[in-house]
């Protein structure tokens, strides 16, 4: 009688069990780190913040949001692609006192929002058009840009304010529609365009490629330049509709209208997931770290912190959300780095 011993190999084919996963901070961050940031500070700051929670504050706050979320929508597109674009805030300025200056003239509301979109399409497509075609350095040109821009702000109004009380497209920055704030339903309606555009579109997928790797996207048939370009222009487009929202709001054309959004718009940005290094990032994620900030910022206000301590605060976030950028980039790295477990079948 043979002896028979215990087998205690994994049977032919069978895949051997995976070890366990260490924490992955840029998959949870991206999934829930975000939203549970968002819940926390409502929460804090409905307790510590007099009349937050109220119905006419959480409006007021929409509204407030509105601008800088529209701002940082066209934002993405360009940091997608691992772009910058420090113009914005100008762009918005000029792009209100180009529908200002329009709607007083005597041309009819829609026409002097559009011409107000135009301006700010026009300075992004020139903002591409010198990065992608000249090959500039985009930090260099939007730097250039928002400082030419906001002295054509004050050119163009003589360095003073262009009021207007009957302003005839004001609706649309204090108006309602359906008992929604306008400029909240505007937000909306670009956050539903720019979900589509990279999430259901071709296009959508190239400013993704380009941001991942421009010169493989080159080879795979893309033209990079028109991508680069395109996202600027969309940019551009964004930060006009914003200024003619400002204005309106305003019922004026404001030379200092915008300054330093842009900062705020690309903290919006990087706190929502989107990487400063490109090819990664979501819409949606934009729209909550808008929220963040409108709250954040709102709250502080609520609580008379002074002006000076808030620009304390908002520059540490901003920080944070670089540290986070970076974090999650170490984290992509690591899990790309991590060896593949063979399995039996292909030992």
């Amino acid at each position: 009688m043979t002896e028979r011993t215990l087998d205690t190999t994994e049977p032919t084919g069978a895949a051997a069990p995976e070890p366990p996963r260490a924490f992955d901070f840029a998959y949870w961050w991206d999934r829930v780190g975000i939203l549970v940031v968002l819940i926390a500070l409502v929460a804090l700051m409905a307790v510590i913040a007099p009349n937050f929670a109220s119905v006419d504050n959480l409006f007021n706050i929409a509204r407030s949001i509105a601008i800088n979320a529209i701002l940082a929508a066209g934002l993405t597109f360009v940091i997608l692609t691992a772009g910058i674009d420090l113009s914005v805030g100008s762009i918005l300025a000029v792009s209100g006192v180009v529908a200002v200056l329009t709607a007083v003239a005597g041309l009819p509301a829609p026409v002097a929002i559009l011409l107000g979109v135009l301006a700010g399409a026009a300075a992004g497509l020139l903002n591409g058009v010198l990065t992608a075609y000249l090959s500039l350095a985009a930090f260099i040109v939007t730097l250039g840009s928002m400082t030419f821009l906001r002295g054509l702000a004050y050119t163009m109004t003589d360095g003073q304010p262009i009021v207007d009380n009957r302003l005839s497209f004001r609706d649309i920055g204090n108006g309602y529609l359906a008992g929604i704030p306008a400029p909240v339903v505007i937000m909306v309606f670009v956050y539903l365009v720019a979900w589509f555009l990279l999430e259901r579109t071709r296009y959508g997928r190239h400013v993704y490629a380009v941001g991942d790797n421009a010169e493989a996207a080159r080879l795979a048939g893309i033209n990079v330049k028109r991508v680069i370009t395109s996202v600027y222009v969309l940019a551009g487009a964004c930060a006009g509709l914003a200024g003619v929202i400002f204005a309106a709001r305003v019922v004026s054309a404001q030379p200092t209208a915008g300054t330093s959004y842009e900062l705020d718009a690309i903290a919006a940005v990087v706190l929502g997931g989107t990487s400063l290094m490109g090819g990664r990032g979501r819409i949606l994620g934009t729209l909550i770290g808008s929220i963040i900030l409108g709250v954040l910022s709102t709250g502080l206000i609520l609580m008379n912190v002074p002006f000076f301590t808030q620009l304390l605060i908002k520059g540490a976030v901003i920080i944070v959300a670089v540290a986070i950028d970076s974090l999650k980039r170490r984290s992509l790295r690591l899990r790309r780095r991590a060896p593949k477990v063979p399995t039996a079948a292909g030992a």
